[in-house]
């Protein structure tokens, strides 16, 4: 192979690899620079002229005249007097020489591996510049074609063919994709692996609802509407603290949207996971009590150093409070920083000997979970709480984490 062709060849290459013109000339020079170290030890006295465009390769050796029984004779940065006249025969002691070097003088085999070599540091380059690119856009969000479905993960590639990974792990639990759907996520992580970037998406990710607001409410976008915090349970249940910076725009409203259109879209993205925008405010109480909506707060004690907060409401408000699976309570907690526990207001606490029937919780505990439990004769509140969790576990077909769930549910209504 000439250096034309093993020029051209690798040109055509680096341009179908995006690879810019300097970068190019560069890798080429590192490669023929090693081809003259391997056969001369040393490259300080060698001059390497490319021309990508023409295919062009010169390589010239530059060597000092010395006598021909000069003392200490390096071979590779000097010559003798009398073979340099041989080249020229004005030459003299103290010249320098200059001898062009062709690529077939390296050895065929040297010169095959030249261009494997070239072929290699372009490929290590572009997955260089692929991680470069993908960790300068890490919190962006990114919409991919699916290519392959696997038992842990989703393959994905992006415009340019780039593999991508949403793992089942930073899925929502309800998403279902097909082979070469379009996908959005946001670019949660990028890693290393074995010399190879790994591109890692997420979809259960707060920054996901965070851009998602981004793009659907102008307000965010340039800066009017600040978002303060989110929290989520992904697919079920969001809470979106928001804050405006100018008194005449409504942070929630504008979220919202006219009829509630910005916000749909949103849900849509998400599989129907319900979003609860809330109005940021510095004052905790009211913070809090904003933060379990739609429940009706009667009544909140702070316990900073111990960083819980009692909220106590009427009967009818504690099931809103807690919301269905807990979720309410739980995302309400994250959002304000603190441990919240609900309490009925003590004028509302009915003398001990009355009892509530199970069904009057169904807004709070699955009706499957309530007809567990009636399937063994337990039809009321106090009918259960009467049993320990143990032999709750034993005599229906609940897990145990189910019913340390309806315990404390049940138990607060009687605090």
């Amino acid at each position: 192979m000439n250096s034309e062709n093993l020029i051209e060849s690798f040109t055509e290459f680096a341009k179908h690899k995006n690879i810019d013109r300097p970068t190019m000339i560069r890798i080429l020079e590192d490669v023929f620079r090693t081809m003259i170290r391997k056969k001369f030890f040393a490259d300080e006295n060698f001059e390497v002229i490319i021309n990508v465009d023409k295919g062009d390769l010169e390589i010239w050796r530059y060597r000092q005249i010395v006598a021909d029984l000069h003392e200490g004779f390096d071979e590779n940065t000097q010559i003798k007097l009398t073979q340099a006249k041989k080249l020229e025969v004005d030459f003299e002691v103290g010249d320098k020489v200059a001898e062009e070097v062709k690529i077939f003088d390296f050895g065929r085999r040297v010169v095959q591996t030249a261009r494997q070599t070239l072929i290699q540091k372009v490929k290590d380059l572009e997955k260089e510049i692929l991680f470069t690119k993908y960790k300068d856009m890490v919190g962006e969000v990114i919409s991919c074609e699916v290519y392959q479905i696997l038992s842990k993960e989703l393959v994905l590639v992006d415009g340019n063919k780039n593999e991508l990974t949403l793992p089942k792990s930073e899925q929502i639990p309800k998403d279902r994709f097909k082979k070469g759907e379009s996908v959005r996520a946001v670019i949660h992580r990028v890693e290393m692996v074995n010399g190879n970037p790994k591109i890692i998406l997420s979809r259960t990710s707060p920054v996901f609802l965070e851009k998602l607001f981004e793009q659907e409410v102008p307000e965010i976008f340039e800066g009017l509407i600040m978002i303060r915090k989110i929290v989520r349970e992904p697919g079920e249940r969001a809470k979106v603290a928001v804050e405006s910076y100018d008194d005449r725009i409504d942070p929630v409203g504008a979220c919202v949207g006219m009829k509630g259109v910005r916000i749909h879209s949103i849900v849509r993205e998400l599989n129907n996971e319900n979003i609860d925008v809330i109005n940021y405010t510095e004052n905790i109480e009211l913070f809090i009590s904003r933060a379990l909506s739609p429940a009706k707060i009667s009544n909140i004690r702070i316990e900073a150093t111990r960083g819980r907060a009692s909220v106590f409401l009427n009967r009818d408000q504690v099931s809103l409070a807690i919301g269905r699976g807990g979720q309410n309570i739980k995302l309400a907690s994250k959002l304000v920083g603190l441990e919240i526990d609900v309490f009925r207001e003590s004028s509302e606490i009915e003398e001990d000997d009355e009892d509530v029937e199970l069904t009057e919780f169904s807004d709070v505990i699955d009706s499957w979970i309530i007809d567990e439990l009636k399937k063994v004769g337990l039809d009321t509140a106090k009918s259960v709480l009467a049993v320990s969790q143990e032999d709750l576990v034993r005599r229906t077909e609940l897990e145990e984490e189910t019913v340390e769930f309806v315990l404390d549910t049940l138990g607060r209504e009687f605090e």
